[in-house]
């Protein structure tokens, strides 16, 4: 199996320096800079982008004017306090014991009636509610199309945000449940941890190709298709640890990951149409089919900076985020959660997709950060599914329906 190859138009003497041992760097012209390009079928260039980090987008004030009641309660917090303090002095030694050892962790998350795992059987415990966002502002995207609060065909009522320029009609539940929780929010563990291993073990990387691009300022029609980077092609990196740009990665094979939908470039802007997608998601040791729902992105395309970040929006199926959570169970103390807590205010929250039988919306509006370097991308004649149409097609209600 090859080694990752580096396409590096422009590069310098210093840059060949020191780039790994085995990546080719090769002059293109300076238009290449943009991304990693290269001629399409149907006319136009092609375009080529790696999702290097990813997280969950979340809107912070300096004072915390978003959480009023302050930050979620975690499960340690929860325990601690149920406990007589007589019996929490024995069980601690007098608090010497901290929460993050494996002892204290194991206690304070068996504390079901019956010695039940609270994160595996949520609602063995009745935890106080869950401290959710308050603030009306928030980063994502107008998902159903409406600008109240009584939601769209393929949505519940649910109170929308203003995203920070003002536009009215923003759609993330998601935010709105997680952002106050400590782990969450801006440089903390769950988030960052995840990055660094992204970055550090190549897995779990979303590749992104723009095709017939016939202006990356403004164009009506371009295709837009979302693949499973192959394992073992990793990604390059400097002397500091960033992720070179320009290399070349294998399209995965594995059917179950990506799709396919048109797009069009506004303003130098990337965006395109609703896609139901399962995309590859890794993170602190966990890997994870990411089930969305009218996934969108917009992401610009005509920077020649290294670095380009854009923003991912949709609905994440509820079961899919559930098991997120349930696998993140031995994060409990650094990301400072109550699995209970995200249990209940998931189902009062969920405003996406809702059951024709019971009514109960099944899927919870998101809005994730993503961070891209220009790529080229090989298929080994693999391609994704055809185009899809706007109106977005049936995906697998749960994660177990997926993995079959």
């Amino acid at each position: 199996m090859a080694n990752s190859t580096m396409k590096s138009p422009g590069s310098s003497a210093s840059r060949a320096a020191t780039a790994p041992l085995g990546l080719a760097l090769v002059v293109f012209g300076a238009a290449t800079l943009l991304a990693g390009c290269s001629g399409s079928e149907r006319g136009g260039k092609t375009l080529g982008f790696a999702v290097v980090g990813w997280r969950t987008s979340v809107y912070e004030t300096p004072y915390m004017d978003e959480c009023p009641d302050g930050l979620a309660q975690g499960n340690d917090e929860l325990w601690w306090k149920g406990v007589p303090p007589e019996e929490r002095a024995i069980l601690t030694k007098d608090g010497t014991i901290e929460p993050v050892t494996a002892t204290r962790r194991a206690m304070s998350v068996l504390r079901g009636p019956k010695g039940e795992d609270v994160c595996w059987n949520p609602t063995s415990v009745k935890d106080p509610p869950l401290r959710v966002v308050e603030g009306g502002t928030s980063y994502g995207m107008n998902l159903d199309g409406s600008t109240d609060d009584q939601g769209g065909a393929n949505s519940c009522p649910h109170v929308n945000f203003k995203s920070p320029k003002g536009e009215a009609g923003i759609d993330n539940q998601l935010y709105r449940i997680l952002g106050c929780t400590y782990g969450w929010r801006r440089h903390g563990y769950i988030e960052d941890n995840a990055n660094g291993e992204r970055r550090d073990t190549s897995h779990g990387i979303v590749l992104i190709e723009v095709s017939g691009v016939d202006d990356v300022t403004h164009d009506d029609q371009v295709e837009v298709a979302f693949f499973k980077k192959a394992e073992g092609d990793s990604l390059p990196k400097d002397h500091r640890a960033d992720i070179l740009p320009n290399a070349t990665y294998r399209a995965d094979s594995t059917p179950r990951y990506g799709g396919k939908t048109r797009g069009r470039i506004v303003d130098g802007v990337l965006e395109t149409e609703p896609l139901d997608v399962t995309l590859p998601f890794y993170g602190n040791l966990t890997h994870l089919p990411l089930v969305m729902k009218g996934m969108r992105m917009q992401l610009p395309v005509n920077k020649a900076d290294r670095f380009i970040e854009g923003t991912v929006a949709g609905y994440q199926d509820l079961d899919n985020f559930w098991d997120y959570v349930q696998r993140y169970e031995y994060l409990l103390v650094t990301g400072q959660f109550s699995c209970p807590g995200i249990y209940v205010a998931m189902k009062e929250l969920a405003d996406g997709y809702p059951d024709p039988k019971t009514g109960a919306c099944t899927a919870l509006s998101a809005a994730f950060t993503i961070r891209t370097v220009p790529a080229f991308i090989e298929h080994d004649g693999v391609e994704p599914s055809g185009l899809v149409k706007p109106a977005v097609a049936r995906v697998a209600s749960t994660s177990s329906e997926v993995a079959r």
